[in-house]
């Protein structure tokens, strides 16, 4: 009975102000810092009436250097149609619920909820490691997934610009890149990909996952709004780029409804394809899925889980 009194709650404030619940913490999609799988314990935090949970909804994104020696990583597994990724930043300000990176942040004895949005990791040697690999007479050129982890368009880039960076030594070294993003902020880069698409060096890929405003507030809570997506789709085709739409995941009965309707108007902004993924919640992400879902969509979170 408390759940359910609970849950009701939740959904009349939603449904009366069109704001976010009070429990939910601002432009952060997780609602707790759930440990990790390799932490020997799991904490609590527990309000004592003296304010001691002020800090859990810490919102301030604070970026730490990442110390990494080498900058493309490889991979070999067959289903995953890229050998090579370069990923700037560990974590993502983006805070997407689902985001399948979540579990990388229990490696480094962090939370893969609340921390993984705000404490992030950046490259700040990247463009040097990367011209440095690039520049071996071993290596063997292939396309080089920029963002197959964390978005390399999540809102720090704006003053990090690692990943202008980056795109700066392939274009010079030729290199081919495929960018997975959800950014608006590609655009700034418009520059760049409009020369190496003159080249056939690059292809873009847009994650358009929901239309609906308030489900991509609370989804995906600092990630550009759906239309700014769909415009940079419009934008970077009228370039000459090649850019292609993610809906992904796809959520029974919570945005499976919309593929025509994202399709249609992906092809119109000039996509030249896209493709889909069903919500996976491997790890430490079913937990925080739970929550989130039982918070925003208590009304149809069993009927959810039940199709998946």
């Amino acid at each position: 009975m408390g759940q359910q009194k609970h849950n009701d709650e939740v959904q009349h404030y939603t449904e009366l102000t069109g704001e976010l619940h009070p429990a939910a913490i601002r432009g952060r999609g997780a609602r707790t810092n759930r440990v990790g799988r390799f932490e020997r314990e799991e904490r609590l935090r527990v309000d004592d009436g003296w304010g001691s949970l002020d800090d859990a909804k810490e919102t301030k994104t604070k970026v730490f250097s990442d110390p990494s020696r080498s900058v493309i990583s490889k991979n070999l597994s067959p289903d995953i149609p890229f050998d090579l990724s370069f990923n700037p930043y560990k974590g993502c300000e983006h805070g997407c619920i689902y985001c399948f990176a979540r579990p990388s942040h229990a490696y480094l004895g962090l939370s893969p909820g609340v921390d993984f949005e705000r404490l992030i990791f950046a490259k700040d040697d990247a463009a040097r490691l990367l011209t440095q690999e690039l520049s071996k007479a071993s290596y063997r050129c292939k396309v080089i997934a920029f963002g197959a982890n964390t978005d390399p368009y999540q809102p720090i880039e704006k003053e990090q610009t690692i990943t202008r960076q980056a795109l700066e030594v392939c274009e010079a070294f030729n290199q081919p890149v495929g960018i997975i993003t959800k950014g608006y902020l590609v655009m700034r880069d418009a520059d760049i990909l409009e020369r190496m698409a003159r080249k056939n060096l690059i292809s873009v890929a847009i994650s358009v996952t929901t239309l609906d405003r308030k489900l991509a507030r609370t989804m995906e809570p600092r990630a550009s709004t759906p239309m700014r997506r769909l415009d940079a789709v419009r934008r970077l085709t009228a370039l000459g780029v090649p850019v292609s739409v993610l809906m992904a995941p796809i959520i029974p009965a919570l945005n499976d409804h919309e593929i025509e309707r994202v399709l249609g108007l992906s092809a119109r902004a000039g996509a030249v394809s896209c493709s889909y993924v069903l919500l996976r919640l491997p790890g430490e992400i079913r937990d925080l899925w739970m929550e989130w879902l039982r918070m925003h969509y208590p009304d149809r979170a069993n009927r959810v889980m039940k199709i998946l």
